[in-house]
């Protein structure tokens, strides 16, 4: 078929267990469905060769994250899309044939997304994701539907078909051409922004990013990190790093540097106030990490052909939220996004 569901596993039999059966039966006669294993040690692969022998399994041979999970297994998949999708996704009725649709339609079109809800309350927008990614000039990822902590219900607002800058890595159909010509996902990041960052990339090759809200999902979330662990702070913040040199145009790396670095200096700052010690190490072993990764993302950025992309906010996000209290999407000024 010429679209592959593939699902990436680790330690994830519940997830499998309460979310595979719909999955199964939302992709007959429409799409593969492929497991890819991150090496599990729970009962994962002995429960799907029990229940669904059907399925393909491929074992990427150890715990390579997201983004070297999926390079590992993709390489052994042939098909024209390739649907990323997190293990803890329960899947609505037809949910492949309108993405599908709107890639068909447009062949620009690199990468897209559905509108992401949450599954404990499912009238909400999910965090990862929601009804469509956006960057501001610092790097700072949001969503429309989610601002930070800030969460939207649902009522149709966005269901629409429209440009976004990045789909969520939760559910992410991609052009399999356009995935490798680009290089697929960054390895070292190994979990965080690496679908922010091959969206940049996407855009860079003229290609776009788009987000269907006639197709649904909804998003257990915390599958593999707490939003509230140190490690998911790390990767953050190293990996928005990474993203911003290897993909910002030469002129605004060291002014966006400079205040990025103050920024994240304060957010250090308020994790030590509030109590979080871990927090704050972690920011700072986040910036240490990276400085420490120079060599080798110098080596990447030369391999980007740098050029202004669509869909970044020109404004700053931190500010609009904590000082001037917009707390959803259509309160920002869309004459400061760039098109």
């Amino acid at each position: 078929m010429k679209t592959a569901v593939v699902i990436l596993n680790w330690n994830g039999r519940l997830f499998l267990e309460a979310f595979l059966p719909m999955i199964i039966k939302t992709c007959e006669g429409v799409a593969d469905v492929v497991i890819a294993d991150n090496q599990s040690t729970d009962d994962s692969i002995g429960f799907l060769q029990k229940v669904f022998p059907q399925i393909r399994v491929i074992n990427t041979g150890g715990n390579l994250g997201y983004a070297g999970g999926y390079n590992m297994a993709l390489k052994q998949i042939d098909a024209k899309y390739f649907v990323l999708l997190n293990s803890d996704i329960e899947v609505a009725e037809n949910w492949i044939a309108p993405i599908i649709s709107v890639m068909d339609s447009d062949n620009k079109v690199a990468a897209c997304q559905p509108k992401i809800l949450s599954f404990k309350e499912r009238n909400k927008f999910e965090y990862a994701g929601a009804g469509g990614g956006f960057i501001d000039r610092y790097g700072y990822p949001f969503c429309r539907g989610r601002l930070f902590q800030s969460v939207e219900n649902d009522h149709g607002q966005y269901n629409d078909t429209s440009e976004i800058f990045w789909a969520s890595g939760a559910c992410l159909f991609v052009r399999a051409e356009y995935f490798w010509e680009v290089g697929g996902l960054d390895e070292d990041f190994f979990a965080h922004m690496e679908e922010i960052d091959i969206c940049w990339r996407f855009k860079h090759k003229g290609y776009k990013v788009m987000y269907c809200g006639s197709s649904t999902v909804y998003h257990l979330g915390g599958g593999s990190l707490d939003k509230s662990s140190p490690k998911k702070t790390y990767l953050n913040i190293r990996n928005n790093s990474t993203m911003l040199y290897k993909n910002l145009p030469s002129t605004q790396i060291y002014p966006i540097f400079i205040s990025r670095f103050f920024l994240d200096l304060m957010a250090a700052v308020k994790f030590l106030i509030d109590g979080g010690v871990r927090h704050f190490v972690a920011v700072i072993r986040a910036h240490i990490g990276f400085y420490f990764s120079y060599k080798k993302n110098r080596v990447k950025r030369n391999q980007i052909e740098h050029q202004n992309v669509s869909m970044v906010y020109k404004g700053n996000i931190v500010i609009d939220y904590f000082f001037r209290r917009i707390k959803t999407f259509p309160e920002l000024s869309q004459k400061k996004f760039t098109n």
